[in-house]
């Protein structure tokens, strides 16, 4: 019996309405196996059940958006205590003021802040906002990490580039993380014409030598405004981000995800001189910046209000690094247990935002070996994209987890040595950033 025909059955109708048939690239049906679940019905803590009533052990949250758990209560009651009360009106709701206060007593580097719905909106509007300031066109990008935003400027750097104007996507550069040199170059080769560096303040791999350090002295050399997407860092590695655990101050940096435990709610913050060009109290020129109709309505403020109230009471950070330990402890137990070698994969990144590396017996990169490993997952219940925990996660959880990995790595080790085919339901999962399908 198939325990994905409702599934399938919605998946039909999905690609005839919907292009891609989900409104999120990340959450597509090429990016799963074959035997996946293809609708999330609901979700509770760290758990989810699909249409077909199949329950998970969820890892990823919602592209890492739900740290806290699947409807938290707290959280849920304060947005829904808001909507009792309206969520949008014809100007400015005190909670506007509040969640602005709030947020910038978290991110003390900051002193001014605009919400919005989603991360691109925020990092766009830092680009513009670095544009608008410094009079530059250019922006150098970290070509190092995936995704910054669904604009212009950074997907016609991408390998998706189809619908950016050849003259857009040169004015997008790139450079390599842990690489200042690769960074120097670019000022060097574009004097007085790069407005802004973006980049994260760490993905899988750690800043080293303090090169987010050197960033920041460039960008003081050679007039540009550093730019810090925070939005997986933000509330997973430090209350204050990346830039409070690494030590470094941007000019304007993004926020969003965790902020409102998955509801909808983004946040530009940076400096007083810059961020006011987006406001009336200056001389400049103005900046349009992230007028959005929904940008501040009350139930994602009211969300983000309750979230951080749990940070600022509950041990948030210090269990995703704590279960986020002990599930990379024991999938490397697993690992050895079965002797598959860390060549042919592995567990990467800070215990708090875990991914998984899969390769081949030749220990090249392999979507195929991808796929095998989430059909197995999933076929023990356990719905892994990654391997990133929310606090929401018990130890039973964990447990589980771990003996689930144990028999899909059992699953690895024979495929390495009789090949994925012999062992892989259906198509492999493919990259988000092809040209072609």
């Amino acid at each position: 019996m198939d325990g994905f025909a409702r599934s399938r059955a919605l998946q039909a109708r999905a690609h005839a309405l919907i292009p891609g048939g989900a409104h999120t690239y990340a959450k597509g049906d090429d990016q799963y196996p074959v035997d996946a679940p293809g609708f999330i019905a609901r979700g509770q803590g760290s758990h989810v059940w699909d249409v077909d009533g199949n329950e998970y052990i969820e890892y990823g949250m919602g592209l890492r958006a739900v740290t806290l758990g699947h409807a938290q209560p707290e959280v849920n009651a304060a947005a829904s205590a808001a909507l009792s009360q309206g969520l949008n009106f014809t100007r400015p709701s005190p909670m506007e003021v509040e969640c602005a206060e709030k947020l910038l007593g978290f991110v003390p580097r900051a002193e001014m802040v605009k919400f919005a719905k989603n991360g691109s909106d925020a990092t766009t509007g830092a680009v513009k906002l670095a544009r608008a300031y410094t009079g530059r066109d250019l922006v150098a990008i970290c070509g190092d990490h995936p995704f910054f935003s669904v604009d212009d400027w950074f997907i016609g750097s991408t390998g998706i580039p189809a619908g950016v104007p050849e003259a857009y996507r040169a004015l997008t550069l790139k450079f390599r993380f842990n690489d200042p040199d690769s960074l120097r170059s670019l000022f060097q080769e574009h004097p007085g014409s790069i407005a802004c560096v973006v980049l994260e303040g760490a993905t899988t791999t750690e800043p080293r030598d303090g090169f987010l350090q050197q960033v920041r002295a460039l960008c003081d050399e050679h007039g540009a405004l550093l730019v810090l997407d925070e939005m997986i860092t933000g509330f997973r590695w430090d209350l204050g981000g990346a830039q409070a655990c690494y030590d470094v101050t941007p000019d304007l940096s993004a926020f969003g995800k965790a902020l409102g435990n998955g509801f909808p709610i983004s946040a530009l913050v940076g400096k007083r001189e810059i961020m006011e060009r987006g406001g009336l109290h200056h001389p400049h020129e103005r900046v349009f910046l992230l007028s959005t109709t929904h940008g501040a309505e009350t139930s994602g403020l009211a969300a983000a209000l309750a979230t951080m109230a749990i940070y600022e009471r509950e041990p948030v950070i210090e269990t995703l690094h704590l279960q986020g330990n002990r599930l990379r402890q024991g999938v490397r137990q697993a690992m050895q247990a079965v002797g598959v070698p860390d060549v042919c994969f592995d567990v990467l990144g800070r215990p708090c935002n875990l991914v998984y590396a899969t390769r081949d017996a030749d220990g090249h990169p392999s979507q195929p070996f991808r796929t095998l490993f989430m059909q197995e997952l999933i076929r023990g219940g356990v719905l892994g994209p990654s391997f990133v925990v929310s606090y929401a996660h018990t130890n039973d959880d964990i447990d589980r987890t771990i003996e689930v990995v144990h028999e899909a790595l059992r699953v690895y080790r024979n495929a390495l040595d009789d090949g994925v085919d012999s062992y892989l339901k259906g198509r492999s999962v493919k990259p988000v950033y092809r040209t072609h399908n």
